[in-house]
């Protein structure tokens, strides 16, 4: 019986990049150069399955190519705003993405980034290596005390409570939360004391920390703007490790040049891997490439658990984690 062919968009842990050799017929990305739209259309055409990550722009005018082959897009990592689901939905396609297992990862890139912001990190790591550094001083790079703060957190789910959970019990952070979504069970809550806040500009105004959690969508896009900017606190800190375009960029370069805010702390950006220019010119901001579930552990049991929904289709089960 003849394998399904499966075409994978970028390069993948090594182990599971042979378990895909060993389950199907694959084509992988040795290049790790992204795919063109037409390279993606001809995987549709050509495939069973396709693989792509969350940059993979899987737009409907792709999703529309004639002749496709394509059953299955199983999507490397939890989030899957760059596939359009309404038109996968449209063309009968089912779509898996990769929730649970980057959830802890992803919550020590929000502390890392809220420490590094509060702390002056990433200005202090210039200076050194800047060889600008002329030693201790009572008054160099003043930033702020983490413990006993507060965290507002906009979006409650996995990633948002592992982020409560290590901020409450390892920092002593008293902890807000903003969802329109059902709150978590009572023991979830309990657990880090978490008070829900009945607006976002309710939270904006009581937060020393506001961490960014939720998914990337057209309602979600620019939810943190001019003027939500303004409810925040003037040494208050943004934490943004869910999707670039939740934050407008134009807005949050004005906040922090004008001291509306004391500093933020970015993994993701809109229109990723280019980066706001105005960014590149702020001393108060902490800037990562995207790490949030970049560890081992983590990006293997990504393509495993895609391995796993693809594996659950071709058996004609309902695969575990679908989205569409």
């Amino acid at each position: 019986m003849n394998k399904p062919k499966v075409v994978v968009t970028r390069r993948w842990p090594t182990a599971v990049e042979a378990r895909l050799k060993e389950l199907y017929d694959v084509t992988l990305n040795e290049s790790d150069v992204p795919l063109t739209a037409d390279e993606l259309k001809r995987a549709l055409q050509t495939a069973d399955a396709l693989l792509p990550t969350v940059t993979d722009p899987i737009t409907a005018d792709i999703l529309r190519v004639p002749n496709r082959k394509a059953r299955i897009i199983g999507n490397f990592g939890v989030g899957y705003n760059n596939i359009d689901i309404a038109a996968a939905k449209e063309q009968g396609l089912v779509v898996t993405n990769t929730p649970g297992v980057l959830t802890d990862c992803t919550a020590d890139i929000a502390m890392l980034l809220l420490l590094m912001s509060a702390r002056r990190a990433s200005e202090g790591d210039r200076l050194v290596r800047s060889g600008q550094w002329t030693g201790w001083g009572p008054t160099h790079l003043l930033g702020q005390k983490v413990t006993g703060k507060t965290l507002g957190l906009i979006g409650f789910g996995r990633i948002a409570q592992a982020t409560a959970k290590r901020a409450h019990h390892g920092f002593g952070m008293r902890i807000l939360f903003y969802t329109p979504r059902n709150a978590p069970s009572q023991e979830i809550l309990d657990d880090v004391k978490a008070i829900r806040c009945a607006t976002i500009e309710e939270l904006l105004g009581e937060a020393d920390f506001v961490s960014l959690h939720c998914p990337g969508s057209a309602e979600n896009r620019h939810l943190i703007d001019e003027a939500r900017l303004k409810r925040m606190r003037p040494n208050a800190h943004l934490i943004n490790t869910a999707r670039g375009d939740v934050v407008d960029n134009q807005a949050l370069c004005k906040a922090l040049k004008e001291r509306w805010i004391a500093g933020a702390g970015l993994d993701v950006y809109e229109g990723e891997p280019a980066v706001y220019p105005g960014f590149l010119e702020l001393d108060n901001m902490a800037l990562l490439p995207h790490l949030g579930s970049a560890t081992e552990e983590t990006r293997v049991a990504m393509g495993n658990r895609v391995l796993e929904n693809i594996e659950r289709f071709f058996a004609g089960q309902e695969p575990r984690d679908r989205v569409a």
